[in-house]
């Protein structure tokens, strides 16, 4: 049987996160909530055909496996984030 490699990554790294929301939303407003006054890129990617949703790209320092996994979790629990990839 055959097992997937597990993630090797050197810490700390830079690592970006794919995030989608609702148009109407401000994406500033989690992010600032999420990563409080960490430096952090963040981009705007796509929107949605209909305009409903647009996607961003949030890069930010990551110090440890747990740090980027917390991230990962706070984002995703956040209202107004749809998906976190």
């Amino acid at each position: 049987m055959e097992t997937t490699p597990a993630l090797l990554l050197e810490y700390p790294c830079h690592w970006e996160y794919k995030l989608i929301l609702k148009a109407e939303h401000d994406v500033s407003i989690p992010v600032s909530a999420v990563l409080d006054q960490r430096d952090h890129q963040l981009e705007k990617s796509q929107e949605s055909k209909g305009g409903s949703y647009a996607s961003y790209a949030l890069k930010v320092l990551v110090h440890s496996d747990e740090d980027r996994k917390a991230i990962f979790h706070t984002l995703k629990s956040h209202e107004h984030i749809k998906f976190v990839l």
